[in-house]
């Protein structure tokens, strides 16, 4: 559990309703983009404000009208996924730099230029999107921030996504893995094997290939099968 010194606060608004909880800054991107985290350690306390500056708890009988629950964990969940949380400035223009660095580094490593077939430095993009004028939200993904700076800085930068396909097979013992792959890659064509193995075609950006085979390696103890697909 986060200590209350380093909590911020997530609002919900329902109607003229308002419910709090203290929350970890660094733990809402996890929450936000669906990865199975512990609730335990994203609240600083088991409880659901109406406003938590004055210690103002929201009424149970609130809670079940609006949350259909009085589950602290799911309640506080849905605040974080569907409110806002309310950082400091300096804790915002941190994550915003955070997450501007992290999206010039992966477009570097998933873009090219289509004019000379090579890499985008960072620097270019970066200089791009001062250009463009982009504005980085501290609590979308990555993901969601490539997507729209790439069509941003289109404009400014002759830029090409150039994705590759993967073949992979990964034995039965290990398809527990296959959400999470899923989920994280796109995935064109799939089958199950008679054995309980599972065969696919993944998409996926060209400059993050060594990631993809990264990734199959861990969640398969090295047992998988790959082959690029052009």
């Amino acid at each position: 559990m986060v200590s209350l010194d380093k909590a911020v606060i997530a609002r919900y608004k329902h109607g003229k309703k308002i419910f709090e909880v203290l929350v970890d800054p660094e733990k809402v991107d996890a929450i936000k983009s669906g990865t199975d985290t512990d609730m335990g350690d994203v609240v600083a306390a088991e409880d659901i404000f109406e406003d938590a500056s004055k210690g103002e708890k929201a009424t149970e009988s609130d809670l079940k009208t609006v949350f259909s629950t009085t589950d602290v964990a799911e309640i506080a969940k849905r605040i974080i996924k569907e409110g806002e949380v309310q950082l400091t400035t300096e804790q915002r223009r941190k994550r915003v730099e955070e997450k501007r660095k992290m999206v010039i580094d992966q477009i570097s490593r998933i873009s090219i230029n289509p004019q000379t077939d090579t890499p985008h430095p960072p620097r270019r993009i970066e200089i791009a999107m001062k250009e463009a004028k982009v504005h980085i939200d501290p609590f979308k993904t990555v993901d969601e921030l490539v997507s729209e700076t790439v069509k941003a800085i289109r404009p400014k930068i002759p830029i090409k996504i150039e994705e590759t396909g993967i073949a992979i097979k990964i034995p039965a013992a290990y398809t527990g893995g296959v959400y999470e792959i899923k989920k994280k890659y796109k995935v064109t064509k799939e089958e199950w094997q008679g054995d309980g193995s599972y065969i696919a075609l993944l998409k996926v950006p060209a400059g993050m290939r060594d990631d993809v085979f990264s990734f199959l390696n861990l969640i398969t103890k090295g047992d998988v099968e790959t082959k690029i697909v052009k």
